[in-house]
């Protein structure tokens, strides 16, 4: 894997190994068991007691250190200004390829941060939300596409977590379904002033496209990417289309329904063409780009577990 920074030997970021950074972990009783693990974790994820303690708790610890510090920024802030200080989410932005473990990390970490006393309220959003509905993807030629910054309603998105970030009552996002592989019509997931707010999805790192003058990436306080070397996601994509053709793709209802009779061979040159037509290039040409956009970077080994954790220098 390449160095996320310059490219000229020259980095921003601080390297820790995972002996180094587990030793870091706060001397706390594991806060999460066995069942909720296998609730959060997804296909093919490695995710145990011990990659919790190790990686995920001392990065909750960290995190709410941050937290505490953008509060007291506020407040002397507002000090300064004669004014009184306005609560504000504390944003935080996590991107990665699909099947590298994103979601996992994300769902992880929001139930880590609400253990922290400081930050009870946390609230978890995914992209998905944001897609353009099939129907709209069919008629904009987009549904070959689905994933790339332009399938997504990324104005939509901005809107949101500026309101949320804004400190607004209650801000309502769209809800997505795996299951149909859509936008369910009606259906909205409510955030109401929590104290941390986590947006993960695929392209969220993404800078400001020509004409915007701002991005989601902007609003985000930190952000972390989820890194691995593009053979082993490519293998770990591979694995959970595998996994989801023996079981949710047998669901008549799934929108993958058509590969549930697919014999093994066939299921993996089918896994194998999307990769190479859509996700792959998707990785390459949008999202690993941002990759030095990140606050830290999670680096994966072959097994899917952390073996080193990048965080930028401040």
């Amino acid at each position: 894997m390449s160095d996320p920074g310059t490219g000229s030997g020259e980095t921003p970021f601080l390297e820790i190994d995972r002996r180094a950074w587990s030793a870091l972990a706060p001397s706390v009783p594991d806060p999460l068991g066995e069942a909720e693990l296998a609730r959060i974790r997804g296909l093919g994820d490695a995710l145990d007691v011990r990659e919790v303690s190790e990686v995920y708790l001392p990065l909750s610890k960290l995190l709410t250190l941050y937290v505490e510090g953008a509060r007291q920024t506020r407040e002397m802030t507002a000090t300064f200004l004669r004014r009184a200080p306005e609560p504000t989410p504390y944003v935080i932005g996590i991107a990665g390829s699909v099947a590298v473990g994103k979601s996992t990390t994300a769902r992880v970490l929001a139930e880590l941060l609400r253990r922290w006393e400081d930050t009870p309220r946390v609230e978890l959003v995914t992209t998905d939300g944001f897609l353009y509905p099939n129907a709209e993807l069919e008629r904009r030629g987009l549904m070959q596409r689905k994933g790339f910054p332009e399938s997504y309603d990324r104005r939509a998105l901005l809107r949101f977590v500026s309101r949320v970030k804004s400190g607004a009552a209650e801000v309502r996002a769209p809800q997505y379904s795996h299951l149909v592989y859509d936008i369910v019509p009606g259906a909205e997931i409510v955030v109401r002033r929590p104290d941390v707010l986590i947006v993960e999805g695929l392209n969220v790192l993404q800078p400001p496209s020509a004409g915007r003058p701002i991005a989601v990436s902007n609003l985000f306080d930190f952000s972390i990417y989820v890194d691995a070397r593009t053979a082993d996601i490519e293998r770990w994509y591979v694995e959970r289309f595998l996994r989801l053709q023996r079981g949710a793709f047998a669901d008549p209802d799934s929108y993958f329904h058509r590969y549930a009779q697919l014999d093994e061979e066939a299921a993996i040159a089918r896994a194998r063409e999307i990769w190479g037509s859509i996700n792959g290039p998707n990785l390459e040409q949008n999202i690993l780009p941002t990759r030095a956009r990140a606050s830290a970077v999670l680096r994966k080994d072959s097994d899917h577990t952390v073996s080193s954790v990048l965080l930028r220098k401040i």
